[in-house]
Formats: C-alpha cells, sequence, structure tokens
C-alpha cells in the first residue's frame, strides 16, 4: 500500500467535469492564501440569463479546500468542507471574475477560509463565502487505485 503524501493536480484538465463546469483556475496556492479566477458565461447562466449561485458556492468550496488541504498535506492530511456559507452579492451575466481564498482560522482539527470572487471589469464583489473545513488523514490506497 502507498499514501499519497502530494496534494492532487488542481488544474482544469485534471478537475471532475462537475468542478471542470465551474470553470475555476487556480494561478497561486500557499498554505494560507488561494488565487485564481473564473471566466464566467451562458454555460453558468440560470434559465433567468445571470450566473447561477452554485457556481459561487462551488468555487467558494473549490478555493478553500484547494488551499485548506496544502496547508495540512505535509502531515499526511487533506481538508474536507464540512459548512459552506456563500452569500451571493451581486448579479452577473459573466466576465472574468477573480476568485481569493484566505485562511482565517487553521487548527489541528479544523480551518476556516474566506473567499471573495470579485468582477475585473467592475471591481465589485459578486459573492464571498466562508468555509470551514475538517483536516482528515489522507486516504490510502492499494496499487489497483482502490481504497
Amino acid at each position: 500500500m502507498t499514501t499519497h503524501t502530494q496534494g492532487p493536480d488542481v488544474s482544469l484538465p485534471a478537475a471532475s467535469a462537475f468542478v471542470a463546469a465551474s470553470g475555476f483556475v487556480v494561478d497561486e496556492v500557499t498554505p494560507t492564501h488561494v488565487r485564481g479566477h473564473v471566466d464566467l458565461d451562458e454555460s453558468h447562466h440560470t434559465p433567468w440569463g445571470v450566473v447561477h449561485g452554485g457556481v459561487y458556492a462551488t468555487i467558494v468550496e473549490s478555493a478553500g479546500s484547494i488551499g485548506a488541504s496544502h496547508a495540512v498535506g505535509e502531515r499526511g492530511q487533506f481538508a474536507v468542507g464540512v459548512h459552506n456559507g456563500t452569500d451571493f452579492l451581486r448579479s452577473t451575466t459573466g466576465g472574468r471574475a477573480t476568485v481569493v481564498a484566505d485562511a482565517l482560522h487553521q487548527g489541528r482539527s479544523q480551518q476556516l477560509w474566506d473567499v471573495v470572487i470579485t468582477d475585473d471589469s467592475t471591481g465589485k464583489v459578486l459573492a464571498r463565502g466562508q468555509l470551514r473545513l475538517q483536516n482528515l488523514p489522507l486516504p490510502s490506497y492499494d496499487d489497483k487505485g482502490g481504497n
């Protein structure tokens, strides 16, 4: 049995179909900070022609989880969201948005991250979320890729 000690590939091409659909691109990761962007368009729309709030909640979950997992990776852990409180502050039909996630608290068993999604063209915040995460041991995998 082997245990994965390096973090997974967080690039958009390596993402699951669900995460890839959000369009979130990670540009920078440190143990306390994540920076990225998303190009929002009609593929993210509700039937009323504005970006769906679930896109923002997904990005908050992704950005916080990536940063929190990076912070505990050397301890043989990763982090999973246990509460995602995302507020949708402004509607948009699309455009580039910057995503910035910062650790607010990093404890032995839990972390709290703040994530802000800002419209690049206006500088206005589209959504803001706090993500509470639980630090868990990395799963072990056998050579066939199963648990």
